[in-house]
Order: C-alpha cells, then sequence, then structure tokens
C-alpha cells in the first residue's frame, strides 16, 4: 500500500478529507521522529511499539577488495510488532 492510497482509505473510513488526514499523519510521522530522536518509545496498541537500539562499534570487510574497515557505532530505529499485529498477519 502507498501513502497516497493509505491516505485515501483512511479518509474515506473516517470521512475526513485527504489534506485532514495527509496532515494528521505527517503529525504522526513528526512526533514519532521526535520522540525517538530524543531516546524514547511510541507505543501504538494493537500496531506496535517504535523504539532505538545502540549498535556498538565492529569490524567488517569490503566485499569488492576484502579489506577489512572499521563500522562506527550508531543509534537504530527498530519496531517491534503488537501480538494483534502479528495475531492479524498469522490468520
Amino acid at each position: 500500500m502507498t501513502y497516497a492510497e493509505a491516505t485515501a482509505r483512511i479518509a474515506e473510513a473516517t470521512s475526513l478529507s485527504k489534506a485532514d488526514v495527509d496532515r494528521v499523519l505527517d503529525a504522526l510521522r513528526t512526533s514519532v521522529h521526535d520522540e525517538l530522536k530524543g531516546g524514547g518509545d511510541v507505543y501504538l496498541p494493537g500496531l506496535g511499539r517504535f523504539e532505538t537500539q545502540d549498535r556498538k562499534a565492529r569490524k567488517g570487510r569490503n566485499p569488492k577488495t576484502g579489506e577489512e574497515i572499521d563500522i562506527p557505532a550508531k543509534r537504530v530505529p527498530k519496531f517491534v510488532p503488537a501480538n494483534a499485529l502479528k495475531q492479524a498477519v498469522a490468520g
């Protein structure tokens, strides 16, 4: 499903305009980004939890040359699906 399809589907289900749904989704996206950037988690019941995970620095290999390279530590976003979502997908 594309962003446009999701916007249309939500607009139809809620009888909001597509422009209103677009603003709501944009606000949700911005809120999630800001919360994760600040180190927090975002929990959406029935959908899942967005959180951050710290990855340690490690050694890697350049696949082209085989040369060993240093991969720096970083924080990455992670999504943990809720049980309701897992059950819905499993059937």
